[in-house]
């Protein structure tokens, strides 16, 4: 029975029924036919959102939008741009610079895309990059956000898989960071074999001026990660701080927004909230039928007859993952899969923790791979360019990611070492 759900799921997604009616319709359908008291859906549904973590993922996603329209992420850029100034490639750099800080801050790839694409891309054009590199770069590095801390994707898998969210996003850092440098040697790379313009040179002087502007918006991923490996507030705290911050600056300290802004951010943010939380709600009911069906067992128990090593196990879990990156959106992925898959590497010994940061790189390059890939349609809102020219651009980008999460499969101490530390 656990497959044949399975199967319709599939069929259905193909057809484009909507993730959050699938996960609904076919749960009700299932509990219907087999007897099951109606009563575990709205129960299931209930303590499925009824959770202290997931209460974060509102105020992120407020904090992120807040500082894309309140001018943080526009003075963080400037002041990237003084300091990589004269570096052959100082623009392209700036970008997967400015994504990797304003994941620090959002947590969110499409917040990420949108407040950096917006005031990045024309700027590459202008200094001779090829369109379909800049779309490319932008579309991808955007997807950081899901790895670096305070990551919204691994606040889900955090509640779904009982796992201490502190952890993992101290284990989200060098990740983060491995994919950010990945990206720069070949924007390096890229940058020395082509005529662009170079931005102006590094002054000390300018670079300062800088950064006493940006003072106040480089204070965020301090104020964020600082208060909680420091004790001093929780995960879910710090959203709320993030939030409060981002308003205060904003509002009162640059002065870039106003009331009326403030309540078209909170509007928007709720609405996308929203829709988060209905899809937790019927992947929840969803995961339910699955566990009940004996499809976690049933796959643990065939891993077990095949006695496949470990890094078997892990390879087939990540070509797995990468295909469902490319069709299912990743917080529907998360909630679905890791009652699923996480019996399976404590099987062959892998750390939660660790597992944890391999679903998050893998579902965030589903963020910018298609043919689904959410950043894709948004870069193609944004800028009015033609999905394909974005497919063309993006390939480099792909290979990098998978690089990178081969490294961070096989060598578990990149996610690890810092937990293990602290």
């Amino acid at each position: 029975m656990g497959w044949a759900i399975g199967l319709l799921a599939v069929a259905l997604l193909m057809l484009g029924v909507p993730i959050f009616l699938i996960f609904l319709g076919i749960s009700v359908l299932a509990i219907w036919q087999q007897g099951i008291p109606p009563t575990v859906v709205p129960q299931t549904i209930f303590g499925s959102i009824d959770t202290f973590t997931l209460l974060a993922v509102p105020f992120f996603l407020f904090a992120g939008e807040i500082m894309g329209r309140g001018g943080i992420a526009a003075r963080l850029v400037d002041w990237l741009m003084k300091m990589f100034g004269g570096v052959r490639g100082s623009l392209a750099l700036a970008t997967v610079a400015s994504c990797e800080l304003f994941g620090t801050m959002s947590g969110s790839s499409p917040a990420t895309v949108a407040a950096i694409g917006r005031l990045m891309y024309p700027a590459l054009l202008e200094r001779g990059y090829d369109q379909r590199f800049a779309l490319g770069l932008i579309t991808s590095t955007g997807a950081i956000a899901t790895v670096i801390p305070p990551s919204i994707l691994m606040i889900v898998y955090g509640a779904s898989a009982e796992v201490s969210v502190a952890k993992l996003f101290l284990g989200g850092i060098f990740p983060g960071l491995l994919i950010g440098l990945l990206m720069s040697i070949y924007v390096v790379w890229y940058a020395r074999r082509r005529p662009l313009r170079i931005t102006q040179r590094f002054v000390g002087r300018i670079f300062l001026k800088a950064s006493v502007k940006a003072v106040w918006a480089l204070g965020v991923p301090l104020v964020i990660l600082g208060g909680i490996y420091s004790g001093i507030f929780t995960p879910t705290e710090a959203a709320g701080i993030a939030a409060v911050y981002g308003i205060a600056v904003s509002a009162f300290i640059y002065r870039d927004i106003g009331w009326k802004g403030i309540w078209s951010v909170a509007v928007s943010s709720s609405v996308v909230t929203a829709q988060l939380m209905v899809i937790v709600a019927g992947s929840a009911v969803f995961s339910w039928l699955l566990t009940v069906g004996g499809v976690p067992q049933a796959m643990t128990d065939a891993i077990k007859e095949m006695d496949a090593p470990r890094w078997g196990v892990l390879l087939a879990i990540n070509l797995f993952l990468i295909i469902v990156g490319c069709l299912i959106d990743p917080t529907s992925a998360t909630l679905v899969l890791t009652p699923l898959l996480l019996p399976l590497v404590k099987a062959v010994g892998v750390d939660p923790v660790h597992f944890g940061i391999i679903l998050t790189v893998n579902l965030s390059m589903g963020m910018f791979t298609p043919p689904f890939g959410l950043n894709i349609f948004l870069a193609q809102s944004l800028f009015a360019v033609p999905t394909t020219e974005i497919y063309r651009g993006i390939w480099p980008f792909i290979a990098l990611q998978l690089t990178a999460l081969l490294i961070i499969t096989y060598i578990p101490e990149v996610s690890l070492v810092l937990p293990r530390i602290f």
